[in-house]
């Protein structure tokens, strides 16, 4: 759990989620899918190489993206304004899209081999690896602060 996260004030939490999770996801996620797309292209005649690696983190942008949009426009002004009724409905579904980031980080590990570099690669090929790692904690982070700590003060866990 992040140390700086104002978890006494749930309007003061979503600012910080927003600005230290949603903005980090942004600036790492496009950076880190052209990178991908470089490794996959120099490297694809190799069999540790990360087939569909670059795919699959340009989906994730998007999904993440509608993801945090909803809590950008919706979740979060109504937990800063306190609430509001039926308030699990939408904390139902961001809990939900927490599973499915869940299954793209598995989709992450898969080709990667859990992040295991392949004997001898170049600097872009570490790169590569040490950039989704760190988008993993960070995302794992992002999650368990949400679910933990945001979501239970506004609707019962399930």
């Amino acid at each position: 759990m992040t140390t700086d996260a104002p978890t006494n004030d749930p309007a003061a939490l979503t600012t910080h989620i927003e600005t230290r999770f949603h903005q980090t996801h942004r600036g790492q996620l496009p950076d880190l899918a052209a990178l991908a797309r470089k490794v996959e292209r120099v490297h694809g005649d190799q069999p540790e190489a990360p087939h569909g690696l670059g795919a699959l983190l340009e989906r994730l942008i998007g999904e993440l993206e509608v993801h945090m949009k909803k809590q950008e426009l919706i979740l979060f002004p109504a937990i800063r304004r306190g609430g509001m009724p039926g308030i699990e409905h939408p904390i139902a579904v961001m809990r939900a899209d927490h599973d499915d980031h869940a299954d793209g980080i598995a989709q992450i590990r898969a080709p990667t081999n859990d992040l295991t570099l392949p004997e001898g690669a170049c600097r872009s090929w570490t790169a590569l690896y040490d950039g989704p790692a760190t988008f993993i904690a960070d995302l794992e982070a992002h999650v368990r602060l949400e679910n933990e700590v945001l979501f239970p003060r506004f609707a019962a866990a399930p």
